[in-house]
Protein backbone atom coordinates (compact mmCIF):
# COMPACT_ATOMS: atom_id res chain seq x y z
CA UNK A 1 0.00 0.00 0.00
CA UNK A 2 2.68 2.60 1.21
CA UNK A 3 4.44 1.68 -2.18
CA UNK A 4 1.43 2.85 -4.40
CA UNK A 5 0.99 5.83 -2.29
CA UNK A 6 4.60 6.82 -3.07
CA UNK A 7 4.71 6.13 -6.72
CA UNK A 8 1.59 8.58 -6.86
CA UNK A 9 2.35 12.20 -7.31
CA UNK A 10 2.07 12.44 -3.67
CA UNK A 11 5.15 10.54 -3.03
CA UNK A 12 7.36 13.79 -4.00
CA UNK A 13 5.66 15.30 -0.19
CA UNK A 14 6.15 12.19 1.25
CA UNK A 15 10.05 12.49 0.18
CA UNK A 16 10.03 16.13 1.40
CA UNK A 17 9.22 14.52 4.33
CA UNK A 18 11.56 11.96 4.78
CA UNK A 19 14.69 14.03 3.48
CA UNK A 20 13.61 16.51 6.77
CA UNK A 21 13.51 13.47 9.23
CA UNK A 22 16.93 11.73 7.73
CA UNK A 23 18.79 14.88 9.58
CA UNK A 24 17.20 13.15 13.05
CA UNK A 25 17.63 9.67 12.51
CA UNK A 26 20.63 8.13 11.15
CA UNK A 27 21.45 6.16 8.80
CA UNK A 28 18.10 6.40 6.98
CA UNK A 29 17.30 5.65 3.91
CA UNK A 30 15.26 8.30 1.74
CA UNK A 31 12.97 7.98 -1.30
CA UNK A 32 13.27 10.29 -4.30
CA UNK A 33 15.77 12.70 -5.36
CA UNK A 34 15.47 16.00 -7.24
CA UNK A 35 18.21 16.27 -9.90
CA UNK A 36 19.33 20.14 -9.92
CA UNK A 37 20.72 19.40 -13.16
CA UNK A 38 17.63 18.28 -15.47
CA UNK A 39 14.94 19.55 -13.02
CA UNK A 40 13.49 16.17 -12.54
CA UNK A 41 12.30 14.53 -9.09
CA UNK A 42 13.07 10.66 -9.43
CA UNK A 43 10.88 8.79 -7.25
CA UNK A 44 12.50 5.51 -7.17
CA UNK A 45 16.22 6.80 -6.77
CA UNK A 46 17.12 5.73 -2.76
CA UNK A 47 19.97 7.55 -1.11
CA UNK A 48 20.99 7.36 2.36
CA UNK A 49 20.70 10.36 4.40
CA UNK A 50 24.51 9.41 6.02
CA UNK A 51 26.07 10.39 1.71
CA UNK A 52 28.04 13.00 1.81
CA UNK A 53 27.93 15.38 -1.22
CA UNK A 54 30.29 17.78 -2.31
CA UNK A 55 28.97 20.39 -4.71
CA UNK A 56 25.47 18.22 -5.34
CA UNK A 57 24.41 20.77 -7.80
CA UNK A 58 26.80 19.11 -10.16
CA UNK A 59 26.09 15.82 -9.05
CA UNK A 60 23.51 14.00 -12.15
CA UNK A 61 21.81 11.23 -10.46
CA UNK A 62 19.23 9.37 -12.62
CA UNK A 63 15.94 7.09 -11.80
CA UNK A 64 16.28 3.99 -9.74
CA UNK A 65 19.80 4.52 -8.46
CA UNK A 66 20.68 3.12 -4.56
CA UNK A 67 23.83 5.09 -3.25
CA UNK A 68 24.19 2.91 0.28
CA UNK A 69 25.09 4.38 3.70
CA UNK A 70 28.33 6.33 4.37
CA UNK A 71 29.26 7.01 0.85
CA UNK A 72 30.91 10.18 -0.34
CA UNK A 73 29.97 11.75 -3.75
CA UNK A 74 32.05 14.68 -4.53
CA UNK A 75 30.85 17.10 -7.50
CA UNK A 76 33.63 19.57 -7.73
CA UNK A 77 34.41 17.87 -11.44
CA UNK A 78 31.12 16.59 -12.20
CA UNK A 79 29.08 13.51 -11.49
CA UNK A 80 27.07 11.28 -13.83
CA UNK A 81 25.05 8.26 -12.32
CA UNK A 82 22.91 6.58 -14.78
CA UNK A 83 19.17 4.93 -13.97
CA UNK A 84 19.63 1.32 -12.53
CA UNK A 85 23.41 2.23 -10.72
CA UNK A 86 23.84 0.86 -7.00
CA UNK A 87 26.87 2.24 -5.04
CA UNK A 88 27.29 -0.04 -1.83
CA UNK A 89 28.43 1.26 1.39
CA UNK A 90 30.91 3.14 2.02
CA UNK A 91 31.98 3.73 -1.60
CA UNK A 92 33.61 7.31 -2.50
CA UNK A 93 33.83 8.92 -5.82
CA UNK A 94 35.93 12.03 -6.20
CA UNK A 95 36.66 14.33 -9.00
CA UNK A 96 39.46 16.26 -7.70
CA UNK A 97 42.65 16.01 -6.70
CA UNK A 98 45.39 17.87 -5.03
CA UNK A 99 48.30 15.02 -5.37
CA UNK A 100 50.50 17.47 -7.42
CA UNK A 101 49.06 20.63 -6.64
CA UNK A 102 50.29 20.55 -2.79
CA UNK A 103 53.78 20.20 -4.21
CA UNK A 104 54.00 22.44 -6.87
CA UNK A 105 52.08 25.11 -4.97
CA UNK A 106 52.93 24.91 -1.46
CA UNK A 107 52.20 27.76 1.16
CA UNK A 108 50.70 29.47 -2.06
CA UNK A 109 47.85 26.71 -2.40
CA UNK A 110 45.37 28.19 -0.07
CA UNK A 111 45.65 31.68 -2.44
CA UNK A 112 44.77 30.49 -5.81
CA UNK A 113 41.85 29.48 -7.44
CA UNK A 114 41.21 25.68 -8.18
CA UNK A 115 40.67 25.82 -11.29
CA UNK A 116 43.98 27.68 -12.42
CA UNK A 117 46.53 26.11 -9.51
CA UNK A 118 49.38 24.29 -11.03
CA UNK A 119 48.71 20.75 -10.68
CA UNK A 120 45.30 20.34 -9.67
CA UNK A 121 43.12 17.78 -11.19
CA UNK A 122 39.85 18.51 -12.06
CA UNK A 123 38.05 15.56 -14.23
CA UNK A 124 34.27 14.41 -14.75
CA UNK A 125 33.36 10.86 -13.00
CA UNK A 126 30.61 8.72 -15.17
CA UNK A 127 28.69 5.27 -14.15
CA UNK A 128 26.51 3.44 -17.12
CA UNK A 129 23.64 2.31 -16.40
CA UNK A 130 22.56 -1.30 -14.07
CA UNK A 131 26.08 -0.90 -12.69
CA UNK A 132 27.19 -2.06 -9.12
CA UNK A 133 30.09 0.06 -7.32
CA UNK A 134 30.74 -2.09 -4.51
CA UNK A 135 31.77 -1.73 -0.99
CA UNK A 136 34.45 0.59 -0.06
CA UNK A 137 35.39 1.35 -3.73
CA UNK A 138 37.08 4.33 -4.93
CA UNK A 139 36.57 5.99 -8.50
CA UNK A 140 39.17 8.60 -8.86
CA UNK A 141 38.52 11.90 -11.06
CA UNK A 142 38.29 10.62 -14.92
CA UNK A 143 37.18 7.30 -14.75
CA UNK A 144 34.24 6.17 -16.79
CA UNK A 145 32.38 3.47 -16.23
CA UNK A 146 30.75 1.71 -18.94
CA UNK A 147 26.71 0.40 -18.43
CA UNK A 148 26.43 -3.44 -16.65
CA UNK A 149 29.60 -3.54 -14.91
CA UNK A 150 30.53 -4.95 -11.37
CA UNK A 151 33.59 -2.87 -9.58
CA UNK A 152 34.86 -5.29 -6.68
CA UNK A 153 34.83 -4.12 -2.69
CA UNK A 154 37.86 -2.54 -2.00
CA UNK A 155 38.74 -1.71 -5.61
CA UNK A 156 40.60 1.71 -6.73
CA UNK A 157 39.27 2.98 -10.28
CA UNK A 158 41.06 5.21 -12.33
CA UNK A 159 40.39 5.25 -16.49
CA UNK A 160 38.08 4.08 -18.68
CA UNK A 161 36.35 0.48 -19.04
CA UNK A 162 33.88 -0.64 -21.51
CA UNK A 163 30.39 -2.01 -20.92
CA UNK A 164 29.83 -4.94 -19.35
CA UNK A 165 33.36 -5.05 -17.56
CA UNK A 166 33.89 -6.91 -14.05
CA UNK A 167 36.78 -4.63 -12.52
CA UNK A 168 38.43 -4.92 -9.15
CA UNK A 169 42.00 -4.34 -7.61
CA UNK A 170 44.36 -1.81 -7.02
CA UNK A 171 45.09 -0.62 -9.15
CA UNK A 172 41.49 -2.16 -10.67
CA UNK A 173 41.65 -3.99 -13.81
CA UNK A 174 39.21 -5.66 -15.64
CA UNK A 175 38.93 -9.32 -15.24
CA UNK A 176 35.68 -10.65 -16.85
CA UNK A 177 32.59 -9.78 -18.69
CA UNK A 178 29.16 -9.48 -16.81
CA UNK A 179 27.11 -11.46 -20.12
CA UNK A 180 29.39 -14.51 -19.35
CA UNK A 181 28.05 -14.14 -15.76
CA UNK A 182 24.50 -13.69 -16.89
CA UNK A 183 24.48 -16.08 -19.39
CA UNK A 184 25.55 -18.58 -16.89
CA UNK A 185 22.30 -17.90 -14.67
CA UNK A 186 19.99 -18.20 -17.71
CA UNK A 187 21.72 -21.82 -18.50
CA UNK A 188 20.86 -22.46 -14.55
CA UNK A 189 17.53 -22.21 -15.45
CA UNK A 190 16.94 -18.70 -14.16
CA UNK A 191 12.95 -17.58 -14.39
CA UNK A 192 12.31 -14.00 -15.13
CA UNK A 193 8.79 -14.77 -15.77
CA UNK A 194 7.68 -12.34 -12.40
CA UNK A 195 9.77 -9.74 -12.98
CA UNK A 196 7.99 -6.53 -13.08
CA UNK A 197 10.44 -5.30 -15.91
CA UNK A 198 11.27 -8.43 -18.12
CA UNK A 199 12.89 -5.84 -21.11
CA UNK A 200 15.62 -5.11 -18.46
CA UNK A 201 17.42 -8.13 -19.72
CA UNK A 202 16.84 -7.89 -23.31
CA UNK A 203 17.44 -4.24 -23.54
CA UNK A 204 20.56 -4.06 -22.01
CA UNK A 205 22.39 -7.74 -21.99
CA UNK A 206 23.31 -9.98 -24.41
CA UNK A 207 23.78 -13.21 -23.71
CA UNK A 208 25.15 -14.79 -27.19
Amino acid sequence: MFRRIYLSPVGFFISLFLNLISFLKKPFMVYGFFNKIDKKFYNKTRISSTVKFVNKINIDIQNNVWVGHYCILDGIGGIKIEKGVQLASHACIYTHSSENAIRLNGEKFIEIPAKVRPGYIIKPVFIGEYSLIGTSAVLLCGTSIGKASIVGAGSIVKGSFPDYSVIVGNPAKVVGDTRKIDKKLFLDGINFDNYYDQTLVSSNYSVK
